[in-house]
This record gives C-alpha cells, structure tokens and sequence, in this order.
C-alpha cells in the first residue's frame, strides 16, 4: 500500500514539474513570440554562434526538444544550413545540463517569492509581455515545489523493498536500465524531470553512482527521440536530417561512455562527494564531451547525413516557399522584392481557404472543412518562412527605408497568418459545430453570413492591393470595415434578445452559436486590416494610442 501511495504521489509531483516546464516554456514564447523567432533565425550564421544559441535558447524555454523543433523548422525552410543547425543541437544539448546544474543545488525557497512576483504579473497587468513573464515566474516556482516534494517523498523510500529490488535489479541489467530512461524521457518530453528524479534517487542511496550514470544517458537518448518522432512528416527524407543527426551523437556518445563508464566514478569523485551533484556533473561533462568531439567534425557529419537522407521536394506543396531565394540576401532590395511576393502568396492561399469555409458553412460540405485546414496549415508555415528568410538578412546592409520595408512585411505576413488561424480554429471549428448539431442557420442568417464572408473577400483584396501602393486615403477608408463588423454584431445580438424576450427560448443555441460566427468574422476581418492599413495609418500619425477619450 505505501509503494501504491508513493507511485500515485509521483506521479502527481513528476505532472506538476512537467506543468512548470509547460508554463516556463508558453510563457517565454508569448512574451517574445515573433521577436523570439527573428532572434533565433539571425543568430545560427555561424557554428560558435549557432552553439551559443542553441545553449541560450534551451536555458530559457527549459526543453531541448522545442529547441529541436524550432531549429528543424528553419532548417527544412532552408533558411539555416545543417551544419549550423547541429551545432545549434549540440548547446541545446549542454543547455539541459545547466538547468539541472541550477536545479542541483535546490533552490526551493525562491519559489514562494516567484508565485507570489508571477500571480501578481498575471492578474494585474493586461495581456501583454508583462503578463507572460508572470507565467514564467508561475511556472519557475511550481517547477521548484515539485522538485522540492519529489525529494521529501523518496525520504521514506529508503526502506521500500518494491523499488529497491526493481532499481537493483536494473543495476544488473545496464541495456535494460538504459531502455527504461530512454522510454520515460520520451513519454514525459523533459530530460530535466527525470534527470532531477535520477539525482533525487542517488541522493537516497536507492541507486549506485553505475545505474545512475546509466539511467543519465537513457534520458540524453530518450530527449533526442522526440524531435524524431515529432518531425519530419511530410515525406521529405531530408526533414529528418537535424532531428537524425542529434540522434547520431547521442547514440555515438552512449556507446562510448558505456565503455569508459568504470572510469567515471573516480571522475565524478574528484569534482564532489555528494552523489546527487556527481549525477548532474556527470550528465553536464557527458554532453560537453559530446559537443566538443563533434563540433570539429559537423561539416563532414552533415555530408553524410546529407548523403543517407536526400532532399525530396513536392512542387505542388503550397508550403513550399517559391520566391526566397538565398541568394538573393546579398542584395536587400532583391531580398526584399522576394520576401514581398511571397506574402503575397499568403493571400491567395487565404482567399481559396475562405472559399472552402464559406462552401463548409452554408453548403455543409464537410471535404472543405480539411481542404481548407490544410491550406490554413500551409499559410503559418510560409509565414514561418518569410520571418526566418527575413531574420536572416544582414541588418548591416540596409537602409533606413529598406529597415520600413522589412517591419511593413514581416506585420502583413503575420496578420495574414493570424487571420487564417482564426479563420482555421474559429470559423472551421464552427462549421464542424454545425454538423454535428445538425443546426441550420435561418434565412435570414444565411444570406447575412452569405454577405459577410464575401465581405470578407473583398476586405482581403483590398488588403493585399494596399500592401502594394500604400496608398494613404484606401487605408483610411479599410479601417472603417471594423465599423461594418462592430455594427453588424450589435445588430445580431439586438436581435438575438429580442427573440428570447418573444419566447423562442428553442432559438437560444442557434442565436449564440451564431454570434459567435460573426465575432470570428471580425476577427479575420480585424487582422486583414492590421495587415496593411494600420503600418500606413501609423507611419502618418493617423491612429490614437487607444479609444479611451483624454479626460482632466
């Protein structure tokens, strides 16, 4: 009964220092989002640099596997080359091993003080970057908690016969062990939760310093799985060259420490007596040795995945960049004119993604529901493209107007790929809503819907043809569309409460789902106007810092 308490026990405090790396991870992401990426995109030029960033990154986000991620994705765009890439792999690799560095000297009683800073950020600020810096506070503090209660429970385990014999048993069978680690950092996605559980476990006495060093590398596997299970769907081989190459060291460097492993107690002596810091040492020397026996040899590395694993396009792919050409970064404005076309790219890939949800909502077609989600999908990939095409490009080499053109681009395309994602999780999700409920809209309904999605089209005409001319009186007059779509909800909701107060309490459901549609309306219709007219309205000093009137 006691090992069934301790197992529940352990599992709810291993849940809740995964919930802390989620926080800690979802907050970095919205407080710096795109800035995120463009930092990110710029800094893997060089392989020293690419380490360093890879490092720096997987430090603040506390993942290697989202760092993995991320870089894959620039790789695949072809905005970062290989070679950088898996040196990006390898800092993110020694980033994990300073978090648990950090974490080894137990630094429980700031928690309190960083739930209480994070709560405080959270419920007192607006949505904003303050407000995700306080989810990372939030999160660093119940990531200590849960480290703080996973050590106080294995205090009575020192005498449970179950996990004793279960933990000398796996001291006797290394490949077994190293299987057992590997399978529980990929199910729980952080090397840093199991490392931290395998030091808690030497900390006991409840693992000799052998299976502990053992279990380490089977986390330092099982967190180079994920990325390769995770990536590299799309049937291109060469999606999984970064992902395959992380795994190659790893394994490679397995192989190797399992031979020399009799030597590494006697190392890990000499750098401290406390076992619990010998696992976090051994675990940081491990990944250091790593990088350095392979950081010489990337390029010819790279070859060689390049070679097993070939590039495989689809032409047809409408994800598939087009017109960011690398070459052309030596010439800004030729740069520029690229990164410009393919935006344009993302409205027509929008305009057929509305098509789709207008057929989805007013014609129940159901095959249009994924035909327009996949080109949703493909809309915030090329997104992702034309941002890592643009971080890339040599700050150094442009003017003060080329500078203007950058931000006009880079905020077109998000806004674009913002509208589709409300489009894709909104309007989508509503017309599978409408199918499933057997709903109908009325007539009237209807040939509203009819008229706001085509609208709508307009809208995202109107906006593309602005991001060309820029022209200063048609920005003025798209910003009144959000007056159109304010006006047309207040309507529907007036008439919504009108229906209940005759009677028609059977047209309750009906008349909120239907609300809801037009608010998604205005959000698509919102982010196509921010997509072109606000940067012109703004660049004139045409828009108020908010719609608050100056009172005395």
């Amino acid at each position: 009964m006691q090992e069934l308490q301790v197992l529940v026990g352990f599992g709810g405090f291993v849940a809740l220092l995964l919930w802390g790396v989620h926080m800690v991870q979802t907050g970095v992401q919205r407080a710096f989002g795109k800035t995120f990426g463009l930092w990110i995109g710029r800094a893997l030029g060089s392989l020293p640099r690419a380490f360093l960033t890879g490092l720096g990154v997987t430090a603040a986000i506390q993942s290697s596997t989202a760092t993995g991620l991320m870089i894959t994705g620039f790789a695949m765009d072809g905005l970062v080359s290989l070679t950088p890439g898996l040196a990006a792999m390898l800092g993110a690799n020694v980033g994990t091993t300073l978090i648990v560095q950090a974490l080894s000297f137990n630094p429980t009683y700031l928690a309190p003080a960083l739930i209480l800073a994070g709560v405080w950020m959270f419920r007192h600020h607006a949505p904003g970057r303050t407000r995700d810096l306080g989810r990372v506070f939030i999160g660093l503090g119940l990531l200590l908690l849960a480290l703080d209660e996973l050590v106080t429970m294995f205090e009575p385990l020192n005498t449970a016969p179950m996990l004793g014999s279960a933990l000398q048993t796996l001291g006797g069978m290394p490949l077994l062990a190293l299987a057992a680690s590997t399978a529980l950092t990929w199910a729980s996605h952080s090397s840093v939760a199991v490392v931290v559980l395998i030091m808690s476990l030497a900390h006991h006495g409840l693992a000799s310093p052998e299976l502990a060093y053992i279990l380490v590398l089977g986390a330092n596997l099982g967190t180079a799985v994920n990325p390769v299970l995770e990536g590299g769907h799309d049937g291109n081989p060469a999606s999984r060259q970064l992902p395959m190459g992380n795994l190659g060291t790893r394994v490679a460097g397995c192989l190797v420490a399992i031979v020399l492993l009799p030597w590494a107690g006697t190392i890990m002596g000499a750098l401290g007596p406390d076992h619990s810091h010998a696992v976090a040492n051994f675990h940081l020397v491990f990944n250091l040795v790593v990088a350095a026996c392979f950081m010489p040899a990337l390029s010819l590395y790279a070859r060689g995945l390049q070679r097993l694993l070939p590039q495989r396009l689809d032409p047809d792919d409408p994800a598939r960049p087009r017109y960011l050409d690398a070459s052309a970064r030596e010439v800004p404005a030729v740069a520029l004119g690229q990164a410009t076309r393919e935006s344009l790219r993302l409205t027509d890939l929008l305009r057929e993604s509305l098509l789709l949800t207008q057929r989805a909502l007013l014609h129940e077609d159901s095959d249009a529901v994924g035909q327009a989600r996949r080109l949703n999908s493909a809309i915030n990939q090329l997104d992702q493209s034309i941002t890592a095409y643009l971080a890339t490009q040599d700050r150094e080499t442009l003017s003060s107007d080329d500078e203007k053109t950058l931000k006009n681009i880079l905020a077109f395309s998000m806004n674009i790929a913002h509208a589709a994602s409300v489009s894709g999780m909104g309007l989508l999700g509503h017309a599978n809503r409408l199918h499933k409920k057997h709903w109908q809209f009325d007539v009237e309904q209807r040939a509203e819907l009819s008229g706001v999605l085509e609208r709508l089209q307009q809208t995202l005409r109107q906006s593309a043809a602005l991001f060309m001319s820029g022209d200063r009186q048609v920005a003025r007059s798209l910003a009144f569309e959000k007056d159109y779509f304010r006006d047309l909800e207040d309507k529907a909701a007036q008439r919504h409460l009108e229906r209940i107060k005759a009677g028609r309490v059977d047209a309750v459901d009906e008349g909120a789902f239907y609300l809801e549609v037009l608010r998604d309306a205005g959000g698509v219709n919102s982010y196509l106007v921010n997509a072109a007219a606000y940067p012109i309205l703004t660049r004139y000093g045409e828009l108020r810092p908010n719609r608050l009137r100056e009172t005395e």
